[in-house]
């Protein structure tokens, strides 16, 4: 399955690199370097590509030992960002080194990845007790909030996401995750209603509203992909990214390839992304190292998310959030730490180690709580039962 993944990879690559081409074109003319941003992107693309040799050759164990420092390297990434981040569209995402713009959050989705692989391996006879839960993932909670900080919505939905689901497949309780989705969600409603920027991402709910500001993106996403019809206008022939649709090279790609290519162009973006899945489901079900195995599942989680939050913000269906679409969008951090993914994925499918079995149920029995419900609930003293009375024994 290795072989297949990078075949799909390949093409998807190869596919968004000539939509970036065509996408890119009145940006480039308007800045009067016909072939600024593209340079920059096989630039980007070829560091991407050196990351997935590096991630398919290296031993992935070992940067599961170092899950922690990985962590704790992408929290100061994340901080750096705060402290000197450079703000675009609303957005304080990025640092500037050497020129050249660098997005932390990327790294830290890799981070994650390594980190609760680690804390699952170490601690996984702990972490069926709540407070060791809580201890554990308090960090990445911390991540979350400086995620939000930097009015970054969809990766911090999908840094949760990606956490979760590792958690779940490693064998974690409802309960445990139904409270800490809960949670999340609730710290999330919080911030939506705090903030002015995330609200006016809410406007899609009201999609007729709004034209000329907070929808304006998604109205003329929606003109592009509806005004390619069934083939589109032909490649090269997209009307709405000469200036009328923001950012078309990046996050609202897949709306240029619907004007251009049509319906027969998304549906081959969608084909694509299910034969990644399926690739990597396969790799998922064949492991025979548990950590691997979890490691596998967060980076599966990831690049299928994005790419259906991508494409749904187009769509409409879900708030624009600057998430780009994987492998497709103008190259950047994203793409190089993608390509990374996509290396370790095909480097766990060609290992053929066996682990421990791995699993945070409680030793004590059932890993759902009911101890801990138990003990909430008033305790009554049993009554012992009655005897009859002596008598005595006349001679």
């Amino acid at each position: 399955m290795g072989t297949a993944l990078l075949v799909v990879t390949v093409l998807m690559v190869t596919y968004g690199t000539f939509m970036v081409a065509s996408a890119s074109e009145g940006l480039a003319v308007a800045s009067g370097s016909n072939f600024g941003l593209m340079s920059n992107h096989v630039l980007y693309l070829g560091i991407g590509l050196v990351a997935l040799f590096l991630t398919s050759v290296i031993r992935v164990q070992r940067l599961v030992e170092w899950g922690a420092a990985l962590f704790t390297l992408g929290m100061f990434g994340l901080l750096a960002v705060l402290v000197k981040g450079q703000t675009t569209n609303g957005g304080q995402r990025w640092i500037s080194i050497a020129g050249q713009q660098f997005q932390p959050s990327e790294l830290f989705k890799m981070a994650i990845v390594f980190y609760v692989a680690y804390i699952v391996s170490r601690k996984h006879h702990l972490l069926g007790e709540w407070q060791h839960v809580a201890l554990y993932m308090a960090p990445l909670g911390v991540g979350l909030v400086l995620i939000l900080l930097e009015h970054d919505i969809g990766t911090s939905s999908i840094v949760g996401i990606m956490a979760l689901s590792m958690l779940v497949m490693a064998g974690a309780s409802a309960l445990q995750m139904a409270v800490a989705s809960g949670l999340a969600v609730t710290a999330v409603a919080l911030y939506i209603t705090h903030s002015s920027y995330a609200m006016r991402r809410f406007a899609f709910l009201h999609p007729n509203t709004q034209l000329a500001t907070n929808n304006y993106q998604l109205s003329h996403s929606e003109i592009a992909l509806g005004s390619g019809g069934f083939s589109g206008l032909g490649y090269g022939h997209s009307r709405l990214k000469w200036g009328m649709l923001p950012n078309p090279h990046t996050d609202f790609i897949f709306s240029i390839i619907g004007e251009e290519l049509g319906f027969l162009g998304t549906v081959a973006v969608i084909l694509l992304f299910a034969a990644f899945l399926v690739c990597a489901t396969r790799i998922i079900k064949g492991c025979r190292n548990e950590e691997l195995r979890l490691v596998a599942i967060g980076l599966t989680t990831w690049i299928v998310l994005e790419a259906l939050i991508n494409m749904a913000s187009v769509l409409g269906l879900w708030p624009v959030t600057g998430v780009p679409l994987p492998f497709f969008s103008y190259g950047g951090t994203a793409l190089i730490m993608q390509l990374a993914a996509v290396g370790l994925l095909y480097n766990i499918a060609n290992d053929t180690t066996v682990s421990r079995h791995l699993d945070i149920r409680s030793d004590e029995g059932p890993f759902v709580p009911w101890s801990a419900i138990l003990a909430l609930l008033p305790q009554n003293r049993p009554i012992a039962p009655s005897r009859p009375p002596v008598r005595a024994h006349r001679p």
